[in-house]
């Protein structure tokens, strides 16, 4: 029996060391040399000053910047240690009360009452955190924040197209356009 726990306590210690130390640093000298800027959280830094991350949104409520997709985390929103969903569905009365008041703030903020509001300005993905719009989320807001800065919408829509993604290897997911980095390249313009 004291034979079998040493064995047992031999398995235990090398498989501890294997997977709780020897894996967990080969993948990440791996990911460090082969995906460095992702394995870093894939940061927007300017002049030594972090702006934010490509991969996690933020809220923006200024008319003169082009609004991210609603976050349903708490207790603040686009709160990366708890990504979740909002778990409501269709016929939530707390969901629909939460959709008419993003269209109020929408219209109120000088959205067009004729246009529809794509889905993504109204509903929160999955995980509460997406960074990306649809180019329609985009183009909806063209409007408002081209009289907020009082730039040609021509302009804004040029600026919108050069931040629209295609699909991931031409077949994956949707066009999209990163929130955060066309409104940085919008403080850009003059």
């Amino acid at each position: 029996m004291i034979q079998t726990s040493i064995q047992s306590l031999r398995a235990l210690i090398f498989l501890s060391v294997i997977t709780g130390i020897a894996y967990p640093l080969l993948v990440t000298g791996i990911s460090q040399v082969l995906f460095k800027d992702q394995a870093n959280g894939s940061l927007i830094v300017e002049k030594d000053k972090v702006l934010g991350s490509r991969l996690i949104g933020q809220p923006f409520s200024d008319p003169k910047y082009f609004w991210s997709r609603p976050s349903a985390t708490s207790p603040q929103p686009y709160n990366g240690a708890s990504s979740s969903g909002s778990n409501q569905g269709p016929t939530n009365p707390a969901l629909k009360e939460a959709i008419e008041g993003r269209v109020k703030a929408l219209r109120d903020a000088g959205g067009d009452a004729s246009k529809p509001i794509p889905v993504d300005l109204l509903t929160a993905s999955g995980s509460g955190l997406d960074p990306h719009i649809s180019p329609a989320a985009a183009e909806y807001q063209i409007p408002r924040v081209a009289k907020s800065r009082n730039i040609g919408e021509d302009k804004l829509q040029a600026l919108v197209q050069q931040h629209t993604q295609g699909r991931q290897l031409g077949i994956l997911g949707e066009p999209r356009v990163n929130v955060l980095e066309l409104n940085l390249a919008l403080d850009k313009l003059r």
